[in-house]
């Protein structure tokens, strides 16, 4: 018995080896796709370098909460329906800058700065530009359109996401604090600037900012 021991182990111990060495192959082919594709995203990234450069220097007065990173940081697919109820991500807005806004009814502070978001639409919204102001209300799904009818909110094209999705992506990826939250993503789907926090939009450090962003 003693010598036949070996025989009868070493096909489990050949299995054993071969499935490891198996899963260390697939885990290495893994794990060079997701570092190939961060890569991708942040080579990227850098072409919106010089962005930063023109904003650091105006994040001051109205808008001296607002962060802009040291390096243009590539985000999660965020996804949201657009005011067709079509679902959309922030790829759809590829070639054009984009003030993403996260809201809802209940919050204050958002409310308060609505207008302001609304009116810097109707100032330099056009190809190159849009505010997209998400609704993440989880409950009663005509309450945010009869909230911004009554409030005269009327430039703003109506984005939601009823689960808050967009929300918990943005905190796991350490973009969201609180509410509102705001960032100013660039043509390439990076973000060049974040607030936690309300800000007056309108204002004239905030369209010098945006305008910055735009390279207008």
């Amino acid at each position: 018995m003693a010598e036949t021991t070996p025989l009868i182990r070493r096909p489990l111990f050949v299995v054993a080896v071969l499935g490891a060495a198996i899963l260390g192959v697939g885990l290495a082919l893994t794990a060079g796709r997701l570092v190939g594709g961060n890569d991708a995203a942040a080579a990227q990234c850098e072409m919106a370098q010089a962005t930063l450069d023109r904003l650091r220097p105006l994040a001051k007065g109205e808008l001296a909460a607002v962060k802009v990173p040291s390096t243009p940081q590539p985000l999660p697919p965020l996804a949201f329906d657009g005011p067709d109820g079509k679902r959309l991500t922030l790829a759809d807005f590829e070639g054009r800058t984009v003030l993403l806004n996260l809201w809802a009814t209940w919050c204050a502070p958002c409310r308060q700065e609505m207008p302001a978001l609304d009116a810097l639409q109707a100032d330099l919204g056009g190809a190159d530009f849009e505010v997209v102001a998400v609704n993440i209300d989880t409950r009663d799904p005509e309450k945010p359109q009869v909230w911004l009818k009554d409030a005269g909110i009327t430039r703003l094209a109506h984005y939601r996401d009823p689960e808050a999705k967009i929300f918990q992506e943005l905190k796991s990826a350490g973009k969201a604090f609180g509410m509102p939250t705001t960032l100013v993503v660039g043509p390439n789907g990076c973000a060049v600037a974040e607030l936690a926090g309300p800000a007056e939009w309108h204002s004239d450090d905030a369209v010098t900012f945006i305008r910055a962003a735009l390279g207008r």
